[in-house]
């Protein structure tokens, strides 16, 4: 399968963009696809070989999954790439000082629909967006 890539663009310095794309408090935040959605748990070793965790759900408690990744690279600023626990990679790229460009790069699933990975991803960058843009200067 091809891999997808969704893009947004973040009216904000690189510096917090990438501070609160990586900092746990800030995922569980901004991690979730709509307002019944949130990410309870997020745990977040940036570096080569370290371990993203979360757990993402409906705050109703009726579904929710884990989402387990490693690190691959780590460019502070500019990229990271990580291959989930299934074994499908996934690379982020984050271009321009302010505003910010983050595209995401990842193998989908064989189970669900394309355009429904599609908009699960562009629900998130649209969430991460409106975080990022309501944040005061870090």
């Amino acid at each position: 399968m091809q891999p997808i890539t969704v893009s947004i663009q973040v009216n904000a310095p690189i510096q917090r963009v990438w501070k609160l794309w990586n900092t746990p408090e800030d995922i569980r935040k901004w991690n979730n696809v709509s307002e019944d959605w949130h990410t309870p748990s997020a745990e977040n070793d940036l570096r080569p070989g370290g371990k993203l965790k979360l757990v993402m759900g409906l705050k109703d408690g009726s579904f929710s999954f884990d989402f387990n990744a490693t690190y691959n690279q780590v460019k502070t600023h500019e990229l990271i790439s990580y291959t989930l626990s299934d074994g499908r990679h996934s690379t982020i790229t984050f271009t321009g000082s302010n505003p910010v460009t983050i595209a995401e790069t990842f193998e989908p699933n064989a189970t669900d629909p394309l355009d429904m990975q599609t908009d699960f991803c562009s629900a998130v960058l649209a969430s991460f967006k409106k975080y990022a843009e309501s944040q005061e200067e870090q």
